[in-house]
């Protein structure tokens, strides 16, 4: 690894002095320029999704419904998959710190060589389950044919999303945030010139429709598996002699992992039904201040995403007061872009109401709204906290948090609802605790270390005073 201003890239030499990390001269520039590529390969895949959905509402009603279908169980199945990109990203910044390129060499080969069996495993399970699982999302005649259609095309590439989840894992752990950037830009501008070619046909391309669209997919994600294994292979050869303490490691990993998705999808999901129980008005309103509060996520996650690679990477040094540091700077930013989130929605809300709102949902979307943006910074928090647990590993404490505010959330929607429907505004007052139990429990583990915290304040000298 060297040093090349801020940006850390894979190169052959491995590993930067611990005692010359930028961060410690420039932490605050340090930290934008891990985070805003981040940022934008996190943009590059919804981007890619409005225009897949772009396409293939040109072809009629049913194959739109049967992409939301399809696009909806598959987003559904990788996610859980995710340690591999979250467990390979905190193993790989632990190597880095600690200067132990075998690791990093056997963490690449492990996460390779589980992905591939994971994605051959998919493939199978999704050709016999795609028609089951279609069923139970309510397809039927037209958008059932299509649905498995478009999924049984799509299962082929799951080997290559999971590989792509993981090395990006890795590029991230090693701190380099920009190969990660271009291969999703590549590989969905791809996608985009892929689907004008297949969804409708040009020259010698027949018009395939929503097949043409999953095909499309397919192609640019084995092309992006390859850039990135190009990358890895060619710095940082993966060691496939694996070794079993390693694999159970990252597999706790994944079981933590689940659970807390589970948890987290779980809330979603029962918040969701709340507000379509209240109604098509509610519902219609709860869909649009969700969607921009997943587009809001992307811009905190990329912050905990740059704090989980310099805490592992300081974590493996064996710098706890930097971790630390890392720590307070990630939640500060945070912070800082939860306020500027949550003015932009109170000053934007006529804009949110003539782009996503229908008239007769206004009424009752305004205050849930307003809520949502008061929440904003509280959320920002939970954001923060997730990518420094990370960092330090921390996954089980990440489950149990989920799992008590979780809890938490469903009862205040009890409450709420006991004397029969809850108004969105109530689902949003009720999401708001639930977001607040999470920071708080987040920011506890760091300040002041409660439990087995990994990073409890040590006495002896802090690190230098830092501008």
């Amino acid at each position: 690894m060297t040093n090349q201003g801020d940006t850390i890239q894979p190169k052959k030499s491995f590993p930067i002095r611990k005692d010359n990390h930028p961060f410690m001269q420039r932490p605050h520039r340090t930290l934008f320029v891990l985070t805003i590529p981040v940022l934008f390969s996190l943009i590059a895949e919804p981007l890619t999704g409005l225009a897949d959905t772009a396409f293939v509402s040109r072809l009629g009603s049913a194959p739109l419904a049967a992409l939301g279908v399809g696009t909806i169980l598959l987003s559904g199945v990788f996610w859980i998959f995710n340690f591999l990109g979250i467990g390979s990203q905190t193993e790989t910044a632990n190597a880095l710190g600690s200067g132990n390129e075998q690791k990093v060499r056997q963490t690449t080969g492990l996460v390779i060589l589980l992905s591939g069996i994971f994605g051959i495993l998919a493939i199978i399970l999704g050709y016999l389950l795609t028609p089951w699982l279609s069923k139970m999302m309510e397809a039927e005649g037209l958008i059932l044919r299509d649905a498995v259609a478009y999924m049984n095309i799509r299962w082929l590439g799951a080997p290559a999303i999971l590989l792509m989840l993981a090395l990006f894992g890795v590029l991230r752990g090693l701190q380099d945030m920009t190969t990660p950037l271009w291969v999703a830009l590549g590989t969905n501008t791809l996608n985009i010139l892929l689907d004008w070619l297949l969804v409708f046909g040009a020259g010698p391309f027949p018009a395939m429709g929503v097949e043409g669209a999953a095909t499309a997919s397919v192609i640019s994600q084995w092309i992006g598996a390859a850039w990135t294994m190009a990358v890895l292979f060619r710095y940082h050869k993966p060691d496939f002699h694996i070794e079993w303490k390693s694999s159970l490691r990252l597999l706790k990993i994944g079981g933590d992992l689940f659970v807390r998705t589970g948890l987290l999808t779980l809330f979603l999901l029962v918040t969701t039904r709340a507000a379509t129980r209240a109604g098509a008005d509610s519902g219609a309103a709860h869909q649009a201040i969700r969607q921009f509060w997943a587009f809001s996520a992307l811009f905190l996650d990329s912050f905990a995403i740059a704090g989980q690679s310099l805490i592992g990477f300081f974590q493996g040094a064996g710098l706890k007061l930097w971790s630390r540091k890392v720590a307070s700077f990630v939640v500060a930013w945070s912070v800082l872009t939860g306020l500027l989130l949550g003015f932009v929605m109170l000053a934007g809300e006529n804009a949110a109401i003539f782009l996503l709102v229908p008239v007769t949902s206004v009424p009752v979307f305004l205050a849930a709204w307003r809520i949502c943006a008061v929440f904003m910074p509280l959320n920002s928090i939970s954001f923060a906290t997730d990518g420094v647990h990370w960092g330090t590993g921390d996954f089980r404490y990440l489950r149990n948090a989920v799992l008590i505010s979780t809890a938490a959330g469903i009862l205040a929607l009890g409450f709420f609802g006991k004397d029969g429907e809850l108004t969105l505004a109530e689902i949003w007052i009720t999401t708001g605790i639930w977001i607040t139990l999470r920071s708080l429990l987040g920011v506890l583990r760091i300040w002041p270390g409660i439990g087995n915290a990994p990073l409890r304040k040590d006495t002896g000298p802090e690190p230098a005073q830092i501008d």
